[in-house]
């Protein structure tokens, strides 16, 4: 057995052995070399209650070279791609040690959820929602936690709940109304864009067609 593999089975063997951090470790299509792991919300952030799941590929140097994480739950927070999941932190780049081990860059990552650094984003669009209104892009995170993660739903008070549900969704208005005018359900335009992350720079990679496509289909 070599070293990589010893390093990693004794990582996940640790994992499973910890009752107490809630972090969990399980192989993707049998391979110690591909993982997934999950952690729960930090508690008194947007992002508690849910479970978020990352994507772990393990590099031939490992440990000497970081792993490769991304999230798989869509996650709206200013240093993580709401389209991609891929993840803006130092260990997991330039200040990679081989001390850090797959339990603690997950731990990493469930503080950094904790402590947004919106002047080194992952997403622009994200990192300026949440510099601008950072109330706002609680409620916006809180929704996308409770949709994608499993979290609790979010609270809208009375008579907000039309223009609210839009701006929580992280879309436009403009947008909404736009395909609203269409004769397509108000609900049903917000989930699909919603969906297809139909905003900031993603809105000019989508074609005006695909997005009647979707609403026919729903």
């Amino acid at each position: 057995m070599d070293a990589r593999l010893r390093r990693v089975n004794k990582e996940i063997a640790d994992c499973k052995n910890d009752k107490t951090s809630n972090i969990t470790l399980d192989l993707v299509d049998n391979s110690p070399f591909h993982l997934k792991g999950s952690f729960p919300g930090p508690e008194d952030t947007p992002y508690q209650g849910g479970i978020f799941e990352v994507d772990i590929l393990i590099p031939d140097a490992y440990p000497f070279q970081p792993v490769k994480m991304k999230f798989t739950t869509k996650v709206y927070h200013p240093n993580v791609s709401s389209a991609s999941g891929a993840i803006c932190l130092d260990i997991l780049k330039d200040a990679w040690s081989p001390v850090l081990t797959l339990k603690s860059t997950l731990i990493s990552l469930q503080s950094l959820l904790c402590s947004p650094e919106p002047n080194d984003p992952q997403d622009a669009e994200v990192a300026k929602h949440y510099t601008t209104s950072k109330g706002s892009f609680e409620e916006t995170a809180r929704y996308w936690t409770h949709i994608y993660a499993g979290g609790p739903g979010t609270k809208q008070s009375k008579g907000s709940a039309g223009r609210d549900e839009v701006a929580i969704a992280g879309l436009e208005q403009a947008h909404v109304d736009q395909f609203e005018s269409l004769g397509f359900p108000r609900n049903k335009v917000i989930d699909v864009l919603r969906r297809l992350n139909y905003r900031g720079a993603n809105v000019a990679q989508i074609p005006e067609d695909r997005i009647v496509e979707e609403l026919l289909k729903v």
